[in-house]
């Protein structure tokens, strides 16, 4: 079965077509419970986001702040496993037909087995994969497993990228660019800052994909 990468890329193009910025929402898979979390990310996507990226969470999110720390260590102490994050995608996409996809760590997938992995959410109905911190010059396999199976690899770049390097990222990447608006870890921030702004145009001069912000929100 095939992934959802055509969904997600028809998905960011009407937004653009409609000259406004897609929203993609994040939560964690398995927060409060896995119920509870199936039942935010369908909230998130009828409240309006456009995609949800959903969280596999790890023990030791080093990119993350306290706050999904904290729903980390709730949803991992509940028990949640990679089956609760697929059972999640699939749920949250058959009830809303949006794109759906799984933010992680790559450690997890390394030790699932990535065509396991990539089979499994392709047939969730999931859209694609983000890799904060999977190396481009380490992700062949990935993105062989992926594209055989209609999901996008989506790969994060930051302030402190430089141009050559961008251009390495998003000439791999596919669905869209995550672009990482601060340096640091995730949490809620009082500006985005002109970092992004730079950032984004730096990105759009390598890729013709969209480039996603990544903010914190109070």
């Amino acid at each position: 079965m095939s992934g959802n990468v055509r969904l997600l890329d028809e998905t960011l193009a009407a937004a653009k077509s409609e000259g406004r910025a897609a929203l993609i929402a994040y939560l964690p898979a398995g927060f409060p419970t896995v119920d509870g979390g199936i039942e935010a990310v369908k909230a998130a996507l009828d409240g309006g986001a456009d995609v949800v990226e959903v969280g596999l969470p790890h023990s030791d999110p080093v990119l993350d702040g306290p706050v999904i720390q904290t729903a980390d260590d709730i949803a991992l102490r509940g028990g949640v496993r990679i089956a609760d994050v697929m059972r999640t995608v699939r749920e949250a996409h058959a009830a809303t037909g949006k794109p759906v996809l799984v933010m992680t760590y790559w450690n997890p997938i390394d030790r699932y087995g990535v065509e396991r992995f990539t089979a499994e959410l392709a047939e969730a109905g999931g859209a694609g994969c983000i890799l904060p911190d999977l190396p481009v010059q380490e992700s062949a396999l990935w993105r062989e497993h992926a594209e055989k199976h209609g999901l996008a690899t989506v790969f994060v770049v930051a302030p402190s990228s430089r141009d050559e390097r961008l251009a390495e990222i998003t000439a791999a990447g596919s669905g869209f660019v995550y672009a990482a608006s601060l340096m640091g870890v995730t949490g809620t921030r009082e500006s985005v800052g002109a970092q992004a702004e730079d950032l984004v145009r730096r990105t759009r001069a390598t890729t013709s994909l969209p480039v996603c912000v990544g903010i914190g929100v109070s």
